[in-house]
């Protein structure tokens, strides 16, 4: 057959497979990064021009068992029997439109992190016995914002020299995050630019190459800080002597100074130790550690991270340079944290703080004879912009002009305690040293012991028992006596 009659007739036919064929094609709706707490909406789409069998969700666990992967049916749709049925919370319900399959997850926890399916299934339209069908899937991540952050010194306390520079280094721990945070410092607000080292982490080698969810800080965007002049500290001038000029030039680099090499630089050319005859009570004393750094400082940067058990990173970022305590005292450093969860950096602030002006106190305030005494270091006097001595001090109580009472040269502690105190203490001068690496502050008071009226009735009432003991033994010797020389007469 030819013609027209016989295009029509191929037309035709082709028209009818290609309404016999049908087809389906299955897409999810992409997310960005969700927070912890938030409400999500997972959307599949789905086109075609079949009848639709049945929509099933998945949530593909991590476990990998034989076979593959575990899922769990989360929502199921069945046309055939125009139900549908969840096994997710009560509270998590659905929307059902005729091209799209929703599915609500109010409040994603950390659990709800990971891979969703969306399967969808049709009746071919040339067999209702057979069925084609699709899927599409999406991976919902699910962040979590830092929960605490907070800035230490490390190894403090710990002692110094006052004749070397040393190396100090702040710590910088960000606990709870996920994914890792970028971890940066700041001196006085404004960026420290800093020279990564060995040791830090990856994330941290590429910071240069730009923000992302694990990169750290873009150093090309940190201001570079620079020391000031000495007068913009407070420095006593007293302290300035020749051993500044000679340690000019010496100073310690990174590992060269640390807590073990402190015993060898033992304080040298220190006044000798005086007697209470011409300590004034409560006289301070403030000293700065006696060098003078002579260029800026370089600040070294360290960053490391570990997986908590919760699925969250631990940061530490450790800073280290080589001190100056009269620049670097009462300078305030923050540790700031940049998080894709975060609307704002989160920070952690202390102001460096050379310990001054010690507060004494004294229990019993009037101590007497046999009494347990207990002097404790109450708090300092503080600039404008501290609010404590940071880092933590050391304590070292003496005795001036002897040792203390239990027999040891120094006591080391924020309390000297001293038990049954004895007459012999009255008027005895003690001293308390405070330090840290920004400077150390002495101070001294003097314990006044008065007599105890319960030890003194005590021992006067002894002494009463020993003479009437006596008298009465004089008397019985002197009858004794008496009725001898008696019998001798007769």
């Amino acid at each position: 057959m030819t013609g027209p009659l016989a295009l029509c007739c191929l037309l035709l036919s082709a028209h009818t497979l290609s309404l016999a064929a049908g087809y389906l094609t299955v897409s999810i709706e992409p997310l960005p990064p969700v927070v912890i707490g938030d409400t999500v909406t997972l959307k599949c789409n789905f086109q075609t021009d079949g009848n639709l069998r049945e929509i099933v969700w998945f949530r593909v666990s991590t476990q990998v068992i034989e076979g593959g992967s575990a899922k769990q049916k989360i929502f199921t749709y069945d046309a055939m029997y125009n139900t549908s049925y969840s096994n997710m919370e009560d509270n998590r319900r659905r929307e059902d439109l005729v091209y799209q399959s929703t599915v609500r997850l109010p409040e994603v926890q950390m659990e709800d992190d990971g891979l969703y399916e969306c399967h969808v299934g049709i009746y071919d339209r040339s067999s209702t016995d057979k069925v084609i069908l699709a899927s599409g899937s999406i991976t919902l991540t699910v962040i979590v914002p830092p929960k605490s952050i907070s800035v230490v010194a490390a190894n403090s306390p710990a002692p110094f020299s006052r004749y070397e520079a040393q190396n100090f280094s702040l710590v910088c721990i960000v606990t709870g995050a996920k994914p890792a945070p970028m971890v940066y410092f700041k001196r006085d607000g404004e960026f420290i630019d800093v020279v990564p080292t060995a040791q830090s982490s990856s994330s941290v080698e590429d910071q240069s190459k730009g923000p992302g969810l694990e990169k750290s800080w873009d150093r090309s965007q940190a201001g570079h800080w620079s020391s000031r002049a000495l007068t913009s500290r407070d420095l006593d001038d007293t302290k300035l002597q020749k051993s500044f000029l000679e340690q000019e030039g010496k100073l310690a680099r990174l590992g060269q100074d640390g807590p073990d090499d402190l015993e060898n630089h033992p304080e040298q050319g220190s006044d000798p130790e005086t007697t209470s005859e011409v300590i004034p009570e409560t006289v301070v004393s403030r000293e700065f550690p006696r060098w003078v750094q002579s260029s800026d400082p370089l600040y070294y940067f360290q960053h490391r991270q570990h997986a908590a058990g919760d699925g969250t990173m631990e940061v530490r970022a450790m800073l280290t340079w080589s001190l100056n305590p009269q620049l670097d005292n009462e300078a305030l450093f923050s540790c700031e944290v940049n998080h894709p969860a975060l609307s704002m950096p989160m920070q952690a602030e202390v102001t460096l703080a050379a310990p001054r002006g010690p507060k004494l106190s004294m229990s019993p305030s009037k101590a007497k004879v046999g009494d347990t005494v207990r002097i404790t270091v109450q708090g300092f006097q503080l600039g404008p912009s501290a609010s404590e001595v940071f880092p933590e001090p050391i304590y070292t109580w003496t005795k001036v002009g002897g040792r203390l009472l239990d027999g040891r040269e120094e006591h080391d502690g924020r309390e000297l305690i001293m038990e049954r105190v004895p007459a012999e203490l009255n008027g005895s001068m003690f001293r308390c040293t405070a330090q840290n690496p920004l400077g150390s502050t002495d101070t001294h008071t003097r314990l006044i012991v008065f007599d105890n009226p319960r030890l003194k009735k005590g021992k006067e009432h002894l002494i009463a028992i020993d003479a009437a003991a006596s008298r009465c033994s004089l008397t019985l010797t002197s009858m004794l006596l008496l009725l001898r020389f008696t019998c001798e007469l007769t």
